[in-house]
């Protein structure tokens, strides 16, 4: 299921994994290039140092491509963007901001710049900045989220600015049906966050990783809204709390701080009442732990049933 996406950087399948904060490592990441696809180690606010013996870790246990994501609201986004051309890496994904004044050193560095939009026109200004292919990350996603659907949003993305770079689908994809869709939408291939919580290289307290597995459809909820930073997390006594201030119109001041250390405490400390367990609405699906390799395999063996099966309908 090679498609364009494969060709830019160098993968065997299009798929990417989505940095989650605290939780996306180089032993995760490294696992998922390894298995063919492109992991990324999550650098918001990671000391370079530290950042940087990650980047090392994935490069011990892949010689394939992976990347690293720049968060560029981040306090370190210029020591990470320096960073990544300093330890050779391969691909950065970019959230909060535009990477513009990046681009061009990333270039000729040889990094594949691939930032994750929730909207069309910030797709159209990221591709006039020099991305080379975009993510387009609906709101079904676990952790910071737009307004749109994955599927109204991936479709008008890929009208925009498909014929210029590969688009690729997230929000709400765990399985083989989840990458058919996205490829019936006009996407080149997928990111997923909250399936690879469920890898046995993921480094996430066993509290955490129990949360997911026994998730339900219903159990995530969207907090922050009236803060303009919503969060989609698995409803807890903290997303209760978070809720009910938002109802009586608590100031941003008295609301955000409860969030302060909550993500820490849920993928640390594994506390499940009052920490921030992100998550998209997929987890309902996600119900086995399997490495990165059995993860991959299996979601693309999916994908070619489904195609398969579904063929006399088209």
């Amino acid at each position: 299921m090679s498609t364009r996406f494969c060709e830019l950087v160098g993968v065997e399948y299009p798929v990417i994994q989505g940095a989650m904060a605290r939780i996306s490592d180089g032993r995760l990441a490294g696992a998922v290039s390894e298995a063919g696809g492109i992991g990324i180690i999550a650098g918001m606010n990671v000391p370079t140092d530290i950042l940087r013996e990650q980047i090392r870790i994935a490069k011990s246990i892949t010689k394939k491509p992976f990347g690293v994501n720049v968060m560029l609201m981040a306090d370190n986004a210029e020591e990470v963007a320096k960073l990544v051309i300093e330890e050779g890496v391969k691909v950065v994904t970019t959230g909060a901001g535009s990477p513009g004044k990046f681009i061009q050193a990333w270039k000729e560095a040889g990094v594949v710049v691939i930032p994750v939009v929730p909207s069309v026109a910030i797709a159209k200004m990221m591709v006039r900045a020099g991305a080379d292919a975009v993510v387009a990350e609906g709101t079904e996603s676990g952790g910071h989220v737009g307004e749109l659907t994955t599927m109204a949003l991936v479709p008008q993305v890929v009208d925009a600015v498909g014929d210029k770079v590969p688009v690729l689908a997230a929000g709400g994809i765990a399985d083989g049906r989840g990458i058919c869709a996205a490829y019936m939408l006009g996407a080149d291939g997928v990111q997923m966050g909250t399936r690879f919580l469920s890898a046995k290289e993921c480094n996430i307290h066993p509290n955490y990783k129990a949360k997911i597995l026994a998730a339900k459809d219903i159990d995530t909820v969207v907090t922050g809204k009236h803060t303009g930073h919503p969060v989609r997390v698995i409803k807890n006594k903290l997303a209760r709390t978070m809720i009910e201030l938002e109802k009586r119109g608590a100031a941003p001041e008295e609301y955000e701080q409860f969030g302060v250390g909550a993500l820490r405490k849920a993928v640390e400390e594994g506390d499940m009442d009052y920490g921030s367990v992100m998550s998209g609405q997929i987890a309902g699906l996600v119900n086995k732990e399997q490495t990165c390799k059995e993860i991959i395999e299996e979601i693309f063996t999916e994908a070619k049933e489904v195609y398969e099966s579904r063929k006399a309908l088209i």
